[in-house]
């Protein structure tokens, strides 16, 4: 009885392990909504770098080494995907090849 009940417990432990870590990852994955201090900030830093226009969303990202995407579309029409580091400084800024995108970023309706 005592060995069924030690390799219940060590089950019991590594379900807790697998659960705790799944739930650690899904927290930190790209893709995450922002505070609404980490939208404003990563906004103003994305519209700086591309002398204005208007956010249309904004999201948690890795690419490129990033933590931060803001969609930006440009006074010239264009859409940019701005990429920041967890310091709000510029990573890339590379073209938005899907430009009506609505792909889960938060949308800003503040015109910028």
């Amino acid at each position: 009885m005592k060995r069924r009940t030690k390799i219940a417990a060590g089950l019991v432990a590594i379900a807790a392990l697998a659960l705790g870590g799944a739930a650690i990852a899904n927290a930190t994955q790209s893709g995450g909504k922002l505070t609404q201090g980490e939208a404003a900030k990563a906004s103003a830093a994305a519209l700086r770098a591309t002398g204005g226009g208007k956010v249309q969303a904004y999201e948690r990202d890795n690419e490129n080494g990033a933590t931060f995407e803001v969609e930006v579309r440009k006074t010239d029409g264009s859409v940019v995907d701005v990429r920041l580091d967890a310091s709000y400084n510029v990573v890339v800024v590379d073209g938005d090849q899907e430009s009506n995108d609505d792909g889960g970023g938060n949308e800003d309706s503040n015109d910028g």
